[in-house]
């Protein structure tokens, strides 16, 4: 019997549990106030990214009948061939550009095609940088140079608008040297395109021109899950194909998922900057809307002690001494 109590009273044993160990993590740094966007989910690739644009206008036949709907030069392009995009200046200390797409025709226009998701600070002139830089490389050593030049052609995709104040509707906008008092072109071969994609609205049956269909094809590509019959045909057709994600490589798909998270940094950066400055701006002002006010308080108090002064006979002009006249003495 006290066998069996001793055997009762006997503690049992604790139970241990089994803990796993967490799979192993890399740990990834991004820049304040930014979120890292989750793998998309729609068929079609943004062209708006460095992978997108790439893909789509590395491909020559787009890259033609793009060009041709947005320059509409004489005669048409009919063939042309990729540059180096790296350009240097004259001088070591010269800032270097470096453009996202760089071609000439078979007429030898020069063609740069820039595509930018960010507006920054001091973009148009940004942009008669990148112009000049252009035309600076085209200038021929010799003194039997005439300074004659090639047509040059700036086209700038942006998805933001370059110029909020002026108000414009248009979505494309030519931009050359004009005579300023005639409104008559000084020089005709050189010009800047802006194609502003927050400024298309048109809807897919309100597609008209090429131009329409290539910007609609930008702006909403990858949103788009069943692809409009305007755009099941011609160029089209082989627009949609190349840029369908399930077609590409799972090194291609790595690589443009990596564009995606690339360009929601610099997007979020950037937000996250200029609300920064904002902010600070608001601040000032607001400051000096203070300071103003403060000094017109001020002001008004002066006048009113003047005011009291001269009342009590303390101003500068009351308080003067009386000339006295001194009796000499007999």
């Amino acid at each position: 019997m006290a066998k069996k109590v001793a055997s009762q009273n006997k503690p049992k044993p604790k139970r241990t549990a089994t803990v796993k160990k967490p799979a192993s993590t890399v740990a990834v740094t991004v820049p304040a106030a930014v979120t890292v966007p989750a793998t998309p989910k729609g068929k079609y690739i943004d062209p708006l990214t460095d992978f997108g644009f790439k893909r789509i206008f590395g491909d020559k036949a787009l890259l033609i009948d793009f060009l041709n709907g947005v320059l509409q030069i004489n005669g048409g392009i009919t063939n042309l061939t990729y540059a180096p995009t790296l350009r240097t200046g004259v001088a070591k200390e010269d800032r270097t550009a470096i453009f996202d797409l760089y071609c000439t025709t078979g007429t030898g226009d020069h063609i740069v095609v820039e595509m930018q998701v960010c507006w920054h600070t001091n973009y148009k002139q940004r942009t008669i940088h990148y112009l000049s830089r252009l035309i600076d490389g085209l200038a021929r050593k010799g003194k039997d140079y005439d300074f004659s030049m090639p047509p040059v052609y700036l086209v700038i995709v942006a998805d933001f608008e370059i110029d909020i104040e002026l108000k414009k509707t248009n979505f494309l906008s030519r931009i050359k040297l004009m005579y300023e008092e005639i409104h008559k072109p000084y020089y005709d071969d050189v010009s800047i395109v802006y194609l502003e994609l927050p400024l298309f609205t048109k809807k897919v049956t309100e597609l008209e021109t090429n131009i329409d269909h290539w910007m609609f094809a930008l702006k909403y590509m990858p949103k788009i899950n069943n692809l409009p019959k305007v755009l099941q045909q011609g160029i089209f057709q082989k627009l949609f194909d190349l840029a369908k994600i399930a077609k590409m490589t799972r090194k291609q798909q790595d690589a443009y998922y990596k564009s995606i998270e690339n360009m929601s940094i610099v997007r979020n950066t950037v937000n996250h900057l200029q609300n920064s400055v904002n902010h600070l701006q608001s601040t000032i002002s607001t400051q000096q809307s203070t300071i103003s006010t403060l000094q017109s308080s001020n002001d008004a108090q002066a006048k009113r002690i003047a005011e009291l002064e001269r009342r009590l006979g303390l101003s500068d002009a009351s308080a003067k001494p009386r000339a006295t006249t001194s009796k000499r003495p007999k």
